[in-house]
C-alpha cells in the first residue's frame, strides 16, 4: 500500500488532475478523499485500474465524470 504524501504536499483538485502527480499519490487520493475522486478522472495518467476503483469507490461527482469520461472516449472511436 503506498505511503501519504510527505507534508507538506496539500491534496486539492488540482494535484489530483495533473499529469505529473506521482501514481501513489493518485491512489493514496483514491482512498482517503472521496471528495477528490472526481478530478482522479480528468487526470490522463489514471490508469484503468485507478478509475475501475475510484468508480466502484464512488464520491460526490464521480458518476458525473465517469459518464463525461466515457462520452469524450466515444466521439474518439
Amino acid at each position: 500500500m503506498a505511503l501519504p504524501p510527505a507534508p507538506p504536499m496539500r491534496l486539492t483538485a488540482a494535484v489530483a488532475c495533473d499529469p505529473a502527480t506521482d501514481e501513489a499519490v493518485l491512489w493514496h487520493i483514491a482512498r482517503t478523499a472521496p471528495e477528490l475522486r472526481r478530478w482522479l478522472v480528468a487526470n490522463p495518467h489514471s490508469g484503468p485500474e485507478l478509475l475501475e476503483y475510484v468508480a466502484q469507490a464512488g464520491g460526490p461527482g464521480v458518476r458525473e465524470a465517469i459518464e463525461v469520461l466515457l462520452e469524450l472516449l466515444d466521439r474518439r472511436l
